[in-house]
């Protein structure tokens, strides 16, 4: 008997995809990709050596210019990686009604936009999205006993990495008033693991629509099917893979704490015709409770002050009731 392990997507969008009152998909896209980028490349050995400031201003410089760069190493093994992603394939290998119902993984299993009512804001795509407390709970893993010990030491090893890079762009800033390690602690952090299953509509199909990461920082380890996009200069550019590199992207609260200084750029994924894509992301997350402000203490702020708990309701709201993301510009003075 054949079980699909495939989310219901095609169920789900089918109807809407072909409304008369909906355009085809590629009209759906008003941005068309004019280039392939090779994103900034840092090697972070740099680091460790005389050339730590040289790196330093590397990393500083392309989250203000790019708000993405990539990262070589960064302290992760292959073999490591290579074990994560194994363990992922296997987990989202099982049927799909086990997936969504036997409370895998904290029951953090998601798939699609249920919100979506237009192509625009359809994501083609299947996740687990767990708090970085819960994965060492045994309970979270079911019959899936290795993926415990080999997602613990992933979470760490991005975890010690969120701090050196975010350390950083800290002491770039200068005069803070407060240590970002004190309201980002790995308590609050999260790892999701993602997959695009083949998309059988039309290569220009959303993976996941276009938004910016409501964190601090966002460290993705993706396979080499490629798919991810990120607007620069006003137009949409494909990130070409590098199969020994991290990507690393600014999240909306690094914005608002650098007063602007780093930027959160929009960027999506697109969904691949004939072949499925994997990817991993840790997000450098702070508490709910947390104040988040200008690190600056001679600047005015162009952000009011709110708590991520508050960020988060208002991106909920806005999801809710205009069927996107609006953001930091709700927080502007």
């Amino acid at each position: 008997m054949f079980v699909d392990s495939n989310p219901p997507l095609l169920h789900h969008y089918g109807a809407l995809l072909h409304h008369p009152s909906n355009d085809s998909i590629p009209q759906c896209h008003e941005n068309h990709i004019t280039e392939e980028c090779q994103l900034p490349l840092i090697d972070l050995d740099g680091l460790k050596s005389l050339d730590r400031l040289e790196c330093s201003r590397a990393i500083c410089r392309a989250s203000s210019e790019w708000g993405f760069f990539q990262v070589v190493n960064h302290g992760i093994s292959p073999e490591l990686i290579k074990k994560m992603r194994r363990e992922q394939m296997k987990l989202f290998s099982v049927p799909f009604e086990k997936k969504q119902t036997s409370g895998l993984l904290n029951n953090s299993y998601r798939y699609g936009t249920p919100t979506a009512t237009h192509p625009t804001q359809f994501s083609w795509s299947e996740a687990f999205h767990i708090p970085v407390t819960k994965i060492s709970e045994q309970a979270c893993y079911g019959e899936f006993t290795s993926l415990r010990e080999v997602m613990e030491e992933f979470a760490a090893a991005m975890s010690k990495l969120a701090k050196v890079l975010a350390t950083v762009l800290v002491n770039n800033l200068g005069n803070q008033k407060e240590d970002l390690e004190d309201i980002c602690e790995s308590s609050s952090c999260f790892l999701r693991l993602n997959r695009y299953p083949a998309c059988p509509f039309s290569p220009e199909m959303f993976g996941l629509v276009p938004h910016t990461d409501s964190d601090f920082l966002t460290i993705l380890c993706q396979d080499q099917v490629g798919g991810l996009q990120l607007m620069k200069d006003s137009k949409w550019v494909a990130v070409k893979p590098n199969p020994d590199a991290l990507i690393v992207n600014i999240g909306d609260l690094f914005q608002a704490w650098s007063n602007d200084v780093y930027k959160s750029v929009e960027h999506k994924v697109m969904a691949n015709e004939k072949t499925e894509r994997y990817s991993i992301a840790y997000f450098l997350c702070p508490s709910y409770d947390s104040l988040i402000g200008s690190c600056s203490s001679r600047e005015s702020s162009i952000y009011r002050k709110f708590t991520f708990g508050e960020y988060r309701n208002q991106i909920q709201q806005d999801v809710k009731k205009l069927g996107h993301k609006v953001g930091l510009s709700r927080f502007l003075l």
